[in-house]
């Protein structure tokens, strides 16, 4: 007797996935702290771990956009859950970076004896804010809208121009990072100098590391345009890989004007 479907929801079959993703996540974590206290083989367990959480993310996503793009599972009811899915998972974000934000002005509003009682410290040579800081700026804020253009495009079904737009976003993204390398290699001080080197560092490194998931997003979603996976209506992994560059875009737009403008 043939199956009916009488339900708009996608009840998702029998994976592998979660326990392997469980699995590397534990031996990604064991192995880190092998290699941080320089125990033998550590650095291979870390890098065991590594690489299995990333074939387990390959393998996971790509049986979920087999579910949406060829099987018809992701319906309109579904793609608003996914919505939902993605927008928490930036809160989540957004609390993350919240962390960094409370624990930089904790210790720059009211510096401690310790550092002189002195924001930035003296011994600390920040940068200049109008320098690669306010370059990066503008190239985020360009970035969010070549991706904003790229988007309106997809709706209107102009192929040409969302790949003209998401391509641009990514050579963005990347002349980013590597101005952000390059400052980082210009510093006048680094993440064990005190307060101020470890907020700085956690702040706009975990910001960096973002910038570069994003950019992966960025450039599956290129390949899956490419291979024609979207349609005017059925585009929500090019509409999550947008939102998430966006919140990339609004993060640093706070850590330059508190860290790189005020703070210095």
């Amino acid at each position: 007797m043939q199956h009916i479907k009488r339900h708009l929801f996608h009840l998702v079959n029998i994976s592998p996935w979660p326990i392997t993703a469980g699995f590397s996540a534990f031996i990604l974590c064991n192995g880190a702290v092998f290699y941080f206290h320089n125990i033998e083989n550590g650095d291979y367990l870390l890098l065991l771990g590594f690489y299995s959480l990333l074939l387990t993310a390959y393998f996971w996503w790509k049986d979920i956009v087999n579910e949406g793009t060829y099987e018809g599972h992701h319906t309109i009811c579904v793609q608003k859950n996914l919505r939902y899915g993605m927008a928490l998972f930036i809160v989540s974000e957004i609390m993350f970076f919240f962390a960094f934000f409370w624990a930089y002005f904790h210790s720059s509003l009211a510096p401690s004896i310790e550092i002189g009682s002195i924001w930035p410290p003296e011994v600390i040579s920040p940068f200049n804010p109008w320098d690669i800081p306010f370059l990066n700026t503008l190239i985020l804020l360009l970035s969010g809208v070549t991706i904003t253009w790229s988007h309106h495009a997809l709706i209107n079904g102009d192929k040409d121009e969302v790949i003209f737009g998401i391509l641009t976003t990514i050579l963005l993204a990347i002349i980013f990072t590597c101005f952000q390398i390059f400052e980082y290699k210009q510093a006048a001080f680094n993440i064990s100098d005190g307060i101020y080197g470890s907020t700085f560092y956690l702040a706009t490194g975990f910001h960096g590391f973002h910038v570069i998931i994003g950019t992966i997003f960025l450039i599956i979603n290129y390949k899956r345009i490419d291979y024609d996976h979207y349609t005017i209506t059925h585009h929500f992994g090019f509409e999550a890989a947008a939102w998430y560059w966006h919140f990339v875009d609004v993060v640093w737009l706070f850590l330059f004007i508190t860290i790189y403008y005020w703070g210095s």
